[in-house]
């Protein structure tokens, strides 16, 4: 298991643990940690010998979703910063500090919405000296409505177990489900040029799964029908993402 899939796995337990009841709104670490690393990656700046990348961000969050933090706040951020820290190495990025991720509060936003801000500061020359800050990137806004009406489940033994084959390979899928894109941050990582860098996830939803486009360009098709929203599956259902088929098989 590679480290960043190590990492996301932890992220992932603690919606189960520490942070469960932290994330009724389905704001949830893991999906916070994977915006964090894409803002991360389209942030990089190439110089003759190295990439930069921003080392410093804002989480923004709706008041009702910050107020699920209080308690462990701090332990998350801290979380994010260290799973922030080891892409930044697998990807050979270069930082100028340890990375760090603050929490603030935005009226504006709505319950299942999160916003992410970067911004790259270097350390000071001189003890004397403040840091300097290099300009603030504009606010991505991220929204999780789609599930923000299905309450956190444990594993549901009707659903089965999830696998998702490709190319002879079988990938597990957890109880959080699994992101399909070209990304290697994705959970199913599909080598197509025509799939999206997070192209769609296949997920539990009540008593079964579902297959989801995640705003991807080509879209999604299931059994050669190209479908719009959430579309539920059963075992043998072939996706159609990009030019790959990945099909899915419950035990």
């Amino acid at each position: 298991m590679s480290v960043l899939r190590s990492l996301e796995s932890k992220l992932a337990g603690l919606v189960e643990g520490t942070f469960s009841r932290a994330f009724k709104s389905e704001v949830r670490p893991v999906e916070i940690a994977r915006k964090l690393a894409k803002e991360m990656d389209e942030h990089k700046v190439q110089s003759l010998s190295r990439v930069y990348a921003p080392n410093e961000y804002a989480v923004w969050l709706s008041p009702e979703d910050r107020a699920q933090f209080e308690g462990t706040e701090g332990e998350l951020a801290s979380e994010l910063s260290g799973y922030l820290l080891e892409h930044a190495r697998r990807e050979r990025i270069t930082l100028g500090t340890s990375p760090r991720v603050v929490f603030k509060t935005d009226e504006k936003l709505r319950l299942g919405e999160f916003g992410i801000q970067a911004r790259r500061v270097t350390p000071p020359q001189r003890e004397a000296d403040g840091p300097s800050q290099a300009d603030e990137g504009r606010t991505m806004v991220y929204s999780t409505a789609d599930r923000v009406q299905e309450p956190l489940r444990e594993p549901d033994p009707r659903r089965g177990r999830a696998r998702l084959r490709l190319d002879g390979r079988a990938e597990i899928v957890g109880s959080k489900g699994a992101v399909m894109g070209r990304s290697r941050d994705a959970d199913v990582v599909i080598d197509d040029p025509n799939v999206s860098r997070h192209h769609a996830e296949v997920r539990p939803s009540g008593g079964s799964w579902i297959v989801n486009d995640l705003g991807s360009t080509n879209g999604i098709k299931v059994n050669g029908r190209r479908v719009n929203g959430p579309q539920s599956l059963k075992d043998g259902d072939v996706i159609e993402i990009g030019t790959s088929r990945v099909t899915f098989e419950l035990e």
